[in-house]
C-alpha cells in the first residue's frame, strides 16, 4: 500500500496525462473496433443469437435495445469472448477473436483491450477499492505477481489515477463492500481503465442504481467516450436512457437485428412494430428524474 499524501494530487494528474497519451497513441482508428459476422448462439436449443452481423466503429457510442431474453447480454459476451458462439465471428480490431465456436491463439491479447462492466459491478468485497482497480492488470503481469497480488509502485498511482478520474479517489482504502451501488459501478469502470481497455462494454451498468447514481454512471461512459476515444457498447433496458446518452442504437428481437440506425430514427411507432406489447417494458419512465432537471 502506498501512503495517501498531499502530494498524491499533483502525481495523480501527471499520470492521468500519461495514460490519456498512452490511449490516443495506442488506438486503431482507421479499423472497426467491433467486426460481428453472422453470429449464433442457442442455449438449450432456444436461439438467443440468430446470424447476427454488426460492425463498430472506433470511437463510437453505441446502445444495445431490446426487451428482457433479446440476446443484449449474450452479444456482449460474446464480443470479449466470456461466451462462444456456435457459428459466425467476432473480430477486435480486425483481427479475429472467436469464429465457429473457437478462441484464437491472440485471444487473451485481444481480450485485455476490451473491459466488461457487469451489472452487479463484479468487486470482489473484501478487497479494497484499490485492489479491485489493481485487478484490472493482472492479465499483463507474471502469473507469481498476480498470484500473490504484488503491484509495483507506479501501478498503485496509476490505479489511484484511475480512481480520481471516476470521482472516488477518496475512497481507494475502503473495503469494497462499504460503498455504494454507484460508487461501486464507477468501481468497475476504474478497473476497465487500468486494464487500458480501448473498448468498454457494459451489460446493463444502471439497472440497479437509483436515478441520481444513473446519471453519474451514464454520463462517465459518455465523458471517456468522448476524452478518450473509447468505443462504448452497452445494453440498456430503457430506451428514453439510450436516446438521452447514446446517438446509434441496435434493437434485438429474439437474437435478430431489427434495427441499427441512429437512435433519433428508433421512435415509439418503430418500437411498437418491432416489439409489438412488450415495447411498453421499453418505454416506461423509469430514471425520469434525470431528465426533470
Amino acid at each position: 500500500m502506498i501512503e495517501y499524501s498531499g502530494n498524491l494530487q499533483r502525481v495523480v494528474t501527471a499520470v492521468v496525462s500519461v495514460e490519456q497519451k498512452r490511449q490516443a497513441s495506442h488506438r486503431l482508428a482507421h479499423q472497426p473496433a467491433v467486426t460481428i459476422t453472422h453470429l449464433s448462439k442457442a442455449f438449450k436449443g432456444i436461439p438467443a443469437l440468430q446470424k447476427v452481423s454488426l460492425t463498430v466503429q472506433t470511437g463510437e457510442m453505441v446502445a444495445l435495445v431490446g426487451a428482457s431474453g433479446s440476446g443484449k447480454s449474450t452479444l456482449l459476451r460474446t464480443i470479449n469472448g466470456l461466451q462462444l458462439a456456435e457459428k459466425g465471428e467476432v473480430k477486435i480490431f480486425d483481427t479475429s477473436l472467436q469464429n465457429n465456436g473457437q478462441l484464437y491463439s491472440k485471444s487473451r491479447h485481444l481480450r485485455s483491450q476490451v473491459g466488461f462492466i457487469f451489472q452487479q459491478f463484479n468487486l470482489v468485497n473484501r478487497l479494497s477499492v484499490l485492489e479491485n482497480v489493481l485487478i484490472g492488470h493482472l492479465s499483463q503481469i507474471s502469473s507469481f505477481r498476480s498470484t500473490f497480488r504484488l503491484f509495483t509502485k507506479a501501478e498503485k498511482t496509476r490505479a489511484l489515477a484511475a480512481l480520481d478520474r471516476v470521482g472516488i479517489l477518496t475512497q481507494a482504502y475502503k473495503r469494497a463492500a462499504l460503498l455504494s451501488g454507484g460508487q461501486q459501478q464507477r468501481v468497475a469502470i476504474a478497473r476497465c481503465l487500468m486494464q487500458g481497455a480501448q473498448i468498454v462494454l457494459a451489460d446493463e451498468p444502471i439497472a440497479s442504481l437509483d436515478p441520481e447514481s444513473a446519471r453519474r454512471v451514464m454520463e462517465l461512459l459518455v465523458d471517456l467516450n468522448q476524452e478518450r476515444g473509447l468505443t462504448v457498447i452497452t445494453s440498456l433496458h430503457q430506451v428514453q436512457m439510450v436516446r438521452f446518452y447514446c446517438d446509434r442504437s441496435v434493437a434485438l428481437r429474439e437474437g435478430v437485428v431489427q434495427f441499427d440506425g441512429r437512435t433519433a430514427e428508433l421512435d415509439d411507432n418503430r418500437l411498437s412494430r418491432i416489439y409489438g406489447a412488450a415495447a411498453e417494458e421499453l418505454v416506461q419512465r423509469g430514471h425520469a428524474e434525470i431528465f426533470s432537471s
